[in-house]
């Protein structure tokens, strides 16, 4: 039970019911969902659960809006995403203990993600009016080529628990840029922080109907109508990737142009000549950001064989001294895992590792109390076979293994499906160029331990998915391509 003030008051400013054609109303059957506290399990609201019926009806908000929508000023869009950006600044300390209580994280990684996702925003702002095409003369000299860029038409975007505002804004803020109507299914883990969202941008001025947010306890059910459904043409979803296959299979009746953005089993390399300091900080944040609940976690840690012993010392003395708690109470560093089911696969994972060899140099272990706590964790010994380094652990452990030749590291990062993103630590230039372009991966952080940043395009290849979120690119996912082919003069 909530009892604190502050955040009582916080829950109850936010909607909790569907957003469809501007309105927020309940679910047709009035059925709701609650949202959990993972710190304490305690539930906090209830929230409107949606059925077929009810994404159907915003996919026809949606439809019904997109033609005025798509011929809206870009300048106008652009303005109610820069007015959307500031309400986001402004209201940071709120929205960032909504999160909070929603998730777990502390509120200081709360509030940085609100900044980071109201980015998205100002960013997209900018764009809007940047949408470009190109008229050239036809190489012939007979006529002449006109490319036009146009609104992709109705979308489907699918956001995660794990960052339950920026994974929306990085999808909603092209969208909106681009002149697109959309849907937006939020994780039932975390929906809290998307209807404020969507209430924020309601109140920026966005029409009814260009944003329509439906959240459920059964996704499948109530997506797969609109995903079979011609008026829908662009579906973005961030999650597992496992699912994204499965949606990818949906899509294909329809032949619906399709963005993924799935999971990942990140290498962390640590060469001989790195400086060690800042490798250890650098990875203290790919890890430990979100509690290593992130697709761009570092997964596993390949350490040159020279430093591997002082590495994992270093590693396992900060991850040892950070603070463990409820995201709400001063100075934590690290909150509750999402679910008992997150935790529990932690924990499988950890114990398979130790049951193939791996030793524990600090944590090791789920933590007692309420809440879904799990101490954060450094193996050192991991053998080749054990599963955390295939799988994505999505929770506060480092396996850390050994490397002999820049060969040998290079290979055992990409032995692995998945492709997002790779961390690279060394202080030779050349090693580094060699090693980035070797990689598998759609990112990578050379000597920094965060890649993520609005101006940038986010997104992986291989089984980590395809197309991108933010920079330049990040807009064209919205747009189809029109070519005009021209006679000229007689």
């Amino acid at each position: 039970m909530i009892t604190d003030p502050r955040e009582r008051t916080v829950l109850d400013a936010v909607p909790t019911q569907l957003l469809i054609g501007g309105e927020w109303r309940p679910a047709a059957s009035g059925a709701t969902f609650p949202v959990e506290d993972p710190a304490t399990g305690d539930t906090i609201a209830d929230v409107a659960d949606a059925r077929a019926e009810d994404a159907l009806a915003a996919l026809a908000a949606a439809t019904a809006a997109q033609e005025e929508w798509a011929a809206h000023p870009p300048r106008e869009r652009g303005e109610i995403l820069r007015r959307t950006y500031e309400l986001l600044t402004e209201r940071a300390d709120d929205l960032a203990l909504l999160m909070t209580l929603e998730m777990g994280k502390p509120v200081a990684d709360s509030r940085a993600e609100i900044s980071y996702a109201a980015e998205f925003f100002r960013w997209f702002s900018e764009e809007s009016v940047r949408v470009d095409g190109r008229y050239t003369v036809e190489p012939s000299g007979r006529g002449r080529l006109l490319v036009l860029r146009q609104p992709v038409g109705p979308c489907l975007l699918i956001t995660p628990w794990n960052f339950p505002t920026a994974m929306g804004t990085r999808k909603i803020g092209p969208a909106i840029a681009a002149g697109c109507t959309m849907i937006v299914k939020p994780a039932g883990l975390t929906p809290l922080s998307m209807l404020a969202l969507a209430a924020i941008i309601t109140e920026a001025g966005l029409p009814p109907g260009v944003l329509n947010v439906v959240t459920t306890t059964k996704s499948g059910d109530t997506t797969a109508p609109v995903i079979d459904d011609p008026r829908l043409r662009k579906l973005s979803f961030t999650g597992s990737t496992e699912v994204g296959q499965q949606l990818m299979a949906a899509g294909a009746s329809q032949v619906l142009r399709v963005s993924m953005e799935l999971g990942g089993n990140a290498p962390f390399l640590v060469f001989g000549d790195a400086d060690l300091d800042a490798a250890v900080e650098g990875a203290v944040l790919a890890k430990m950001r979100n509690m290593g609940e992130a697709c761009t976690a570092a997964n596993r840690f390949h350490v040159h064989e020279s430093v591997v012993a002082e590495f994992g010392a270093r590693l396992a003395a900060r991850l040892g001294e950070m603070k463990i708690g409820r995201g709400t109470e001063p100075d934590v560093e690290v909150g509750p895992l999402v679910e008992a089911k997150a935790r529990e696969k932690v924990a499988e994972l950890v114990e398979d590792a130790r049951d193939r060899g791996a030793k524990s140099l600090v944590g090791g272990e789920a933590l007692g109390g309420a809440g879904y706590f799990y101490a954060p964790t450094v193996l050192a010994q991991v053998s080749p076979d054990a599963r955390l380094l295939r799988e994505e652990i999505f929770g506060p452990v480092a396996p850390v293994v050994s490397f002999a030749t820049d060969d040998e590291a290079i290979a055992a990062a990409n032995d692995t499906e998945y492709g997002l993103v790779s961390y690279v630590f060394t202080q030779d230039l050349g090693r580094a160029f060699r090693v980035v372009e070797e990689l598998e991966c759609g990112m990578v952080g050379l000597n920094r331990g965060l890649v993520s940043n609005p101006a940038a395009p986010f997104g992986g290849v291989k089984h980590s998915g395809f197309g991108r979120e933010g920079g330049r690119e990040g807009i064209h996912e919205y747009l189809e391509v029109k070519y005009v082919a021209m006679n000229v003069g007689a």
